[in-house]
């Protein structure tokens, strides 16, 4: 739960909010885990961070990262240097420069990527955050992007989701 150091905060309504969409709390009995926190003033991250640790462990949470990558699309702009820029989080796999990827009915080729810090880095693993060159079109955020073995599989993918979505 965030924003806990708004003005208007009101922690027992969300935990009310939460329980009228079936998702009980922890605190009330629920399987849910819940952590109020500010991303303002760092109030609460350690708590959050270690129960996300514990529910990762609990719930033996593991990819794959030998395996083609998937990731999920954060958000995507254009900047007037770069061209296209897609965050992406890592879900499966691991991602490499030079490979050729799709999404939606949008495909491309991974140009260059850049860590959670903006420093180049040529690939990245499950559950790493990065910022991704080479997509062209925008895609929007929850889009899923999936690697292919090369270009023209990226191709024929895009060709027939384009012709199964008319």
């Amino acid at each position: 739960i965030n924003k806990i150091d708004a003005p208007n905060a009101d922690v027992e309504r969300v935990k009310r909010q939460l329980a009228e969409q079936d998702l009980l709390i922890e605190e009330w009995g629920g399987d849910v885990v819940a952590s109020t926190v500010s991303a303002l003033t760092g109030e609460g991250i350690p708590d959050l961070l270690e129960n996300m640790q514990v529910v990762a462990e609990i719930g033996e949470f593991k990819a794959n990262p030998t395996r083609p990558a998937r990731a999920v699309v954060v958000e995507a702009r254009r900047d007037k240097s770069k061209g296209t820029i897609t965050t992406a989080l890592i879900q499966t796999g691991t991602l490499r420069v030079g490979q050729n990827v799709v999404a939606r009915n949008v495909r491309g080729r991974v140009r260059a990527m850049f860590d959670d810090r903006g420093a180049r880095t040529e690939s990245a693993g499950p559950s790493q955050p990065v910022e991704i060159l080479g997509i062209s079109d925008l895609l929007e955020a929850g889009d899923i992007i999936e690697v292919t073995p090369d270009e023209k599989a990226a191709r024929e993918i895009v060709e027939r989701r384009t012709r199964d979505s008319e």
